[in-house]
């Protein structure tokens, strides 16, 4: 059994989440504020965070910022309807998903299951792709897709491969970015949404209704998970 940490400092949504999830079959911990959370993670090892970000004292980017220094755990973030700076943050961060505030308890369980699949397949760098029909050779810089070859540029190869190793998860601009260093000559992140329109240009069936390389809006791109 999977078991969760719900960080919130409101009872009444931690109790909400808390049901929900013991209901689909999770172990479920909590914690109030930021601090104990940190503790928590590093005694008891849950196997995700759920943390909103709008906690006291210690806020949630602080509890992220901590929890990545010595973890890998997934993460998925509560924001604010309109606090895209955070989730912007939290995502550069290396939290893994997000969800805004109000939100169904039942797409948060689904987030967390999605999460959850997501970094239990996570492969390391591994020398071949292949998700959702799309087949990348990483040595041989090589797509292929319905058994016809892409050519891509090296900077459309490492963003197109950066995406495809973890389908579902979402990346900002400046992750692609950092991706790519060394490789790409431009330094401003709306660069990216160039390479993108490139890829699809080359990959997608009908580039203008994406479904391989899909927009987050207002954060960046992920590419599509084999469950959708």
């Amino acid at each position: 059994m999977k078991t969760i940490l719900v960080v919130d400092d409101e009872p009444k949504i931690v109790e909400l989440a808390r049901d929900y999830l013991e209901h689909a079959g999770f172990s479920v911990m909590t914690s109030g504020d930021g601090p104990s959370a940190v503790a928590t993670v590093g005694g008891r090892h849950p196997d995700l965070v759920v943390l909103d970000l709008g906690l006291p004292g210690m806020d949630g980017l602080d509890v992220m910022r901590a929890i990545r220094r010595d973890s890998e755990i997934p993460v998925v973030m509560l924001t604010a309807r309109d606090d895209e700076v955070d989730k912007l943050l939290g995502l550069e961060l290396g939290a893994d998903d997000y969800i805004t505030k109000p939100f169904s308890p039942r797409e948060l369980v689904a987030r967390v299951r999605a999460v959850l699949r997501r970094t239990e397949r996570r492969p390391e760098a591994t020398d071949l792709i292949r998700v959702s029909g799309v087949s990348i050779d990483v040595p041989r810089m090589r797509v292929d897709i319905d058994g016809r070859s892409i050519e891509l540029t090296a900077t459309e190869f490492e963003i197109l491969t950066t995406l495809a190793r973890q389908p579902g998860r979402i990346f900002t601009r400046s992750q692609l970015l950092d991706a790519v260093h060394g490789v790409a000559f431009e330094s401003y992140e709306r660069a990216i949404d160039t390479h993108v329109k490139n890829i699809r240009r080359k990959l997608e069936p009908d580039p203008r209704r994406p479904r391989y390389l899909l927009t987050a809006y207002g954060v960046g791109y992920r590419f599509a998970d084999d469950e959708g």
